[in-house]
């Protein structure tokens, strides 16, 4: 499958997408922004396609941004419509059923770390940084920047770098929680690979249902959010899966899950 300034491979059941515009940073342009969701639908459908990892093509960039150029011609109408086109696709990806992880390569900001925080997991190189930048353009994060990073690194985080614009380092996204794990730049798609491998090792009903627990969950009360998380704990019961796993651990043998 071909898409707009996307790469685009699967091996061992996980699809690798990369934004590919490395010599401008790998910017998120419209053709760029809608190629993600037909690509993410695609995946979503595709039975073959099990976990995804994220990533940016070249030396220096996840994803730098968006295409400043277009927008010095929003106008606010044309602004608003720009940022519900991103909030969609982004939302398309953190509500995928499978597994998505992004592998942070260089610099992640403004619209990439947005992306990167619609991933479910995020992993980063040393060189890394990451931010929220649109205050020093005049404008404010319009694909979801300010509603999950809160929900990932608290409020106070969160103000200090939407307000302040300025990145920071792996290590320190490391230390507030923004992501998940930092490894060498040479290891680390290797790496989330391999935790994208791991998770495959589990039912991939169960998969999905924490996915839709812990997104669900999130945005509601928390006698909700349990009841809800009992609903998906009595639907992962309702499936072969759970037959396998539990007599394969009480066989003392991996379990083989057949997904249903």
């Amino acid at each position: 499958m071909a898409y707009e300034n996307l790469l685009y491979e699967v091996s061992d059941s996980i699809a690798q997408v990369t934004v590919n515009r490395p010599e401008i940073l790998n910017p998120l342009d419209g053709d760029t922004i809608e190629a993600l969701g037909r690509c993410f639908s695609d995946i979503a459908a595709d039975k073959a396609v099990k976990a995804v990892v994220v990533t940016g093509a070249g030396e220096k960039a996840f994803v730098a941004g968006a295409d400043i150029n277009h927008l010095t011609e929003l106008t606010a109408l044309e602004g608003r419509a720009w940022g519900l086109l991103g909030q969609q696709v982004f939302s398309q990806i953190e509500n995928l059923a499978k597994p998505v992880i992004a592998a942070i390569n260089g610099w992640a900001l403004g619209g990439g770390l947005e992306l990167a925080m619609a991933c479910h997991i995020r992993v980063a190189s040393p060189n890394a940084k990451l931010g929220q930048p649109e205050v020093k353009l005049g404008i404010v994060p319009g694909y979801g920047g300010t509603q999950r990073l809160p929900r990932l690194v608290g409020k106070g985080r969160a103000l200090e770098m939407t307000l302040t614009g300025d990145p920071i380092t792996a290590d320190e996204a490391y230390r507030i929680g923004l992501v998940n794990r930092v490894f060498p730049k040479d290891q680390l798609l290797g790496e989330a690979k391999a935790i994208a491998a791991r998770i495959l090792e589990n039912g991939p009903v169960a998969v999905a249902l924490c996915l839709d627990a812990v997104n669900r969950g999130l945005e509601m009360p928390l006698d909700e959010a349990l009841r809800w998380e009992a609903a998906q704990f009595g639907l992962s019961c309702a499936t072969e899966d759970i037959r396998e796993g539990t007599t394969a651990f009480l066989e003392k043998r991996k379990a083989t899950f057949q997904g249903r």
